[in-house]
């Protein structure tokens, strides 16, 4: 017997049949409610982990910014928009889950775009044991409506580098170019979110 999530609890169809074979219906019920809890059950493991892997996804590129926030930015601070990366996350995800190994993989490149063009963060393997199956391009995006702060314009030509900025605000929408590597159907996904 196979349980799906589309099986409807306890049809009145499925325990008329039942019972015309004599079978008991507090057994049936019973039956059924295990069926359920284990369906119950797995949906919310599914669920959990799902969670956790977006929580980490979330997390590494929460880090690449801040790594990138000195030595690529050159800047002291980057501002991101709450649940920026979590949105993100849940976009990657979603762009994976109709790949062979999934996440896994995947190999991200994190792109900041700038008045200036785009700028390379980092490149992230997700698991460097997997061959990859696709590339996922990620693009950060300059909020342009911001206004450079009065401690800004006091630092230049200070004691910082004209190039360092003081604190650097992105945009809460992004860029996933999704590129399938080793499929006869290799094609490009544009999201622009």
């Amino acid at each position: 017997m196979v349980a799906t999530s589309t099986l409807k609890p306890k049809s009145s169809e499925c325990v008329s049949e039942l019972a015309d074979r004599r079978y008991d219906h507090g057994c049936i019920d019973a039956g059924l409610d295990v069926w359920l809890d284990c369906l119950d059950e797995t949906q919310r493991t599914a669920d959990a982990t799902e969670d956790r892997t977006c929580q980490q996804l979330a997390k590494m590129f929460e880090n690449c910014l801040s790594r990138a926030k000195k030595t690529t930015l050159h800047c002291s601070s980057v501002l991101v928009p709450e649940k920026l990366t979590r949105r993100i996350a849940r976009e990657v995800l979603r762009l994976a889950s109709c790949e062979p190994c999934g996440l896994r993989g995947s190999v991200l490149y994190v792109h900041l775009e700038l008045d200036k063009g785009c700028k390379q963060l980092e490149r992230i393997v997700y698991d460097a044991t997997v061959v990859p199956t696709f590339e996922l391009t990620l693009v950060f995006k300059q909020d342009g409506t911001a206004w450079p702060s009065l401690r800004d314009f006091l630092f230049m030509g200070t004691c910082f580098a004209p190039t360092f900025r003081h604190a650097l605000k992105l945009s809460p929408g992004f860029r996933l170019v999704k590129k399938k590597l080793y499929s006869s159907s290799a094609g490009t996904v544009i999201e622009e979110c």
